[in-house]
């Protein structure tokens, strides 16, 4: 009895020791990899909010216009967002994966009668000189919005329920409302400080643009650079790189050698013999993008009884006229889709046409049977800048059945003004991207209200309008696909192709952001894009 109490003495106390060593292990255990956990948690939590360093610049191949830092400014293109996507921010915008994404509305919802767009705004978003966003800036910067003609028509009243939450009244329901509102249709959904803009005024606004964008203003050089700094509040995410510089080379050849001596990082709209050069060197990455833009000629002066450009046949001689493969091969590396539609083929309501052949032969009788067998003088054919050998390649082929015609160059925002107030004549090698579906592609250029219309058939005005107002889609349907039909046969205007270029990547690039955004041909969005570290 006595030994067997020692020897139960002795094993309780190992017992517990055991037990207590177990449990001190299975403690420090854990510890440990609660401790690593952390430590990984933490290690990948600075690793995403790393601040931003370096600096990425890019080689533009237009100037960028003063306009251009105030979305208010943008009417009828899409060039100008190379900015808006920096310096500003939007209610909806087209982002990767979803071409109208909740931005700094965080959700959105639509009436049951279809005439109320009710906007629920993101929370604690500040403009880059510290004023709070509200719906006050909302409806400021819609109603300054010189894009927002379409819209302003159909709204009837903006109502600011409070300080995070906006609803637009429209007069009558209409389906492109966001259409319109929530893609680069328009820059009616961009926003910008209501006390800031009314302090300074619209002039001011421009020589120092405050926003809500991932990127900060910083200087502009007028035709030389822009240069902006990261703002490291952004909402969405903290941009990668400290300093984007983006500069006006308008000579392909330039951005291309300023590309090879690392003076740039991505140079856009390389012509085919840079292009063909990069293509062969190991440290440079040849990127296409593009698909949006279409180029087509407009004819100014078809409306025109006394114009020769008044004859259907003689604008079907221009289109037999144009070699479009060869000049695609050419300008293009043969990468540009080519098209008889000026609406993608990808966008809603898109009907696919097929171009009209190159057939020189077919165009000369065209021109006999409509009483120019010796041809006529066409006046001014403007190439829409920077496309000045495109032009020139449309005019020897339009010159090869006798329509002759002189070559007028212009600086883009210049051209661009021109176009605008319809004071060119003669004809252009033009191209147009508006962004949303064949409705919104078409409101500038078909009905007679539009920025670049200058005329119209009646038939055509009136399916327009019908379309517009008709919420059953596949009567919508129809109505668009008749309409670009029309288009087509009446040989309105002369589609080229479905436009896609090479741009150039240097070898600091980690990612350049081209085609995040489908269809949107340029780096975006800015917080995207990355050097190699």
């Amino acid at each position: 009895m006595p030994s067997s109490n020692v020897s139960l003495l002795t094993e309780e106390p190992t017992l517990d020791i055991t037990r207590t060593r177990a449990r001190t292990f299975a403690v420090a255990v854990t510890v440990l990899l609660v401790c690593a956990a952390l430590g990984a948690a933490l290690a990948d939590r600075a690793d995403a909010q790393a601040r931003p360093e370096g600096e990425m610049r890019w080689a533009l191949y237009v100037t960028v216009a003063p306009a251009w830092l105030d979305p208010g400014e943008v009417m009828g293109f899409i060039t100008p967002f190379w900015i808006q996507y920096a310096l500003h921010d939007a209610l909806v915008k087209p982002m990767p994966g979803n071409i109208m994404t909740p931005s700094l509305a965080e959700s959105w919802t639509l009436s049951p009668d279809q005439k109320t767009y009710d906007f629920k705004l993101r929370q604690g978003v500040k403009f880059h000189n510290g004023d709070p966003f509200t719906a006050e800036d909302v409806k400021f910067s819609f109603l300054r919005a010189k894009s927002s003609r379409v819209l302003k028509e159909k709204v009837r009243d903006i109502e600011i329920v409070d300080a995070h939450r906006v609803r637009f009244h429209l007069h009558e329901p209409f389906p492109d409302f966001m259409a319109f509102y929530g893609t680069l249709a328009t820059a009616s959904s961009w926003v910008v400080p209501k006390k800031y803009v009314e302090k300074v005024g619209d002039d001011g606004f421009k020589k120092h643009p405050i926003g809500l964008g991932p990127y900060k203003f910083v200087s502009n050089n007028p035709g030389i650079e822009v240069v902006l700094e990261a703002n490291e509040s952004y909402w969405r995410k903290m941009p990668s790189v400290k300093r984007l510089v983006l500069k006006s080379v308008p000579e392909p050849t330039t951005r291309a050698a300023m590309l090879k001596k690392g003076e740039v990082d991505v140079a856009y709209l390389l012509d085919a013999p840079a292009a063909q050069e990069l293509k062969r060197d190991p440290n440079f990455r040849l990127a296409f993008s593009g698909a949006i833009g279409i180029h087509f000629l407009d004819f100014f002066d078809q409306w025109d009884p006394k114009s020769p450009w008044h004859d259907r046949r003689v604008r079907l001689a221009a289109n037999y006229a144009i070699d479009r493969k060869s000049i695609n091969d050419a300008e293009n590396l043969g990468a540009s889709r080519l098209t008889g539609g000026m609406v993608p083929r990808k966008f809603e309501f898109a009907l696919a046409l097929e171009p009209y052949p190159y057939d020189p032969a077919k165009a000369k009788q065209l021109l006999a049977e409509a009483g120019y067998p010796n041809g006529f003088d066409a006046g001014d054919l403007y190439p829409y800048p920077p496309y000045y050998s495109m032009g020139e390649s449309v005019g020897t082929n339009l010159g090869s059945i006798g329509i002759k015609t002189r070559i007028v160059t212009m600086e883009r925002a210049t051209f661009q003004t021109t176009w605008l107030q319809k004071k060119l004549k003669g004809i252009c090698v033009c191209v147009h991207a508006p962004y949303g579906n064949a409705a919104t592609r078409m409101a500038e250029f078909v009905p007679i209200e539009g920025s670049f219309a200058r005329g119209a058939d009646q038939d055509v005005e009136t399916l327009f309008r019908q379309q517009a107002r008709e919420t059953d889609r596949k009567k919508r349907e129809a109505m668009l696909h008749q309409i670009q039909k029309l288009l087509h046969e009446r040989v309105r205007f002369a589609p080229m192709w479905e436009y896609i270029w090479p741009s150039g990547i240097g070898p600091r690039v980690g990612d350049a952001a081209l085609m995040k955004i489908d269809p949107y041909p340029w780096s975006a969005p800015y917080e995207d894009v990355t050097l190699k570290k």
